[in-house]
């Protein structure tokens, strides 16, 4: 048999380090992270704030937050499923859903903090990009930067529409048009109103209607949810319209209702008692025990 080099021996394995839990679960990306996080120095405490942006099948999750050694602090948060509140009950967690959740975000974080009188954002939805600038004798625009997470960056990725409905909120996050809908790397030059028709899901209006025209089983099927709310090809750009305006008008978290106790279930064998309860139960069974005795002992010297 021939020489076989040992790569794994005990050196190696004493000197082996595990990774961090989360890089293990393949959760989080720790090069991005620390980029993200850390804060120059000369600005000593200053939180460096973050818009997390996440998809889950159902749901946008979009959130403010800053790091601290105990763990990440969310300062605002919003999420697609609040949607319906405002006009939007369908395709949650398409590109228009998503720029409405970073509208929201935005205008619910300044309003905390008492500035969505001084930043109003970009009123006027025109897809072309927008950067909000501070004003002189305000407070700062409130700057952040956008964490993706382990989603793919790729042009026309929902991530960036979320993005840029914080943006036209009034948020100020640095960044260019590439990689939004209507870029074209070839020519290098960007179309603003492909990017405004995403915004107002008229990609998913363009698909209705061919998928009407060429199957109608298969539109019926696929969009049941918007036949049933009475939403057509005509009226997607209206009811997004609504729903920005809508969100303007009132970004605050609705109040939450009070948890309602599930009913007693019914139980077919004792419940557990506690060490006071046996107890107390042993010293009955004995008394009783006693008792009878002494009864009995009674009845036999009569």
């Amino acid at each position: 048999m021939g020489f076989v080099k040992v790569v794994k021996n005990v050196p190696y394995f004493k000197r082996y380090q595990v990774k961090f839990r989360r890089r293990r679960e393949g959760k989080t990306d720790y090069y991005a992270r620390k980029r993200l996080v850390v804060q120059d120095r000369n600005k000593y405490n200053t939180p460096k704030y973050r818009l997390i942006v996440r998809f889950t099948n159902k749901d946008i999750i979009c959130q403010i937050a800053y790091a601290r050694i105990d763990g990440d602090v969310i300062v605002c948060a919003a999420y697609a499923h609040e949607l319906p509140r405002y006009g939007v009950k369908v395709g949650l967690t398409n590109y228009a859903a998503a720029y409405c959740t970073g509208l929201l975000l935005a205008r619910r974080l300044l309003k905390k903090f008492n500035m969505d009188g001084i930043y109003g954002g970009c009123e006027e939805v025109t897809g072309d990009q927008y950067q909000v600038e501070s004003i002189d004798g305000q407070p700062g625009a409130f700057r952040c930067y956008l964490d993706v997470g382990l989603a793919r960056t790729t042009t026309g990725a929902r991530v960036f529409g979320a993005m840029k409905g914080a943006v036209d909120g009034g948020l100020d996050i640095p960044h260019g048009v590439k990689r939004f809908p209507g870029y074209d790397s070839e020519s290098k030059e960007f179309h603003a109103d492909v990017h405004r028709k995403h915004i107002f899901g008229q990609h998913v209006a363009d698909y209705m209607k061919l998928l009407q025209q060429d199957d109608d089983d298969a539109f019926k099927r696929q969009f049941a949810q918007y036949i049933k709310n009475g939403i057509t090809a005509d009226t997607v750009e209206t009811m997004y319209k609504k729903a920005h305006a809508a969100i303007r008008e009132n970004p605050e978290a609705a109040e939450k209702k009070e948890k309602v106790e599930p009913a007693k279930k019914k139980r077919w064998n004792r419940a557990k008692m506690s060490l006071k309860q046996h107890r107390d139960r042993v010293r009955q069974k004995k008394e009783a025990y006693l008792k009878k005795q002494a009864e009995g002992a009674g009845g036999d010297d009569e």
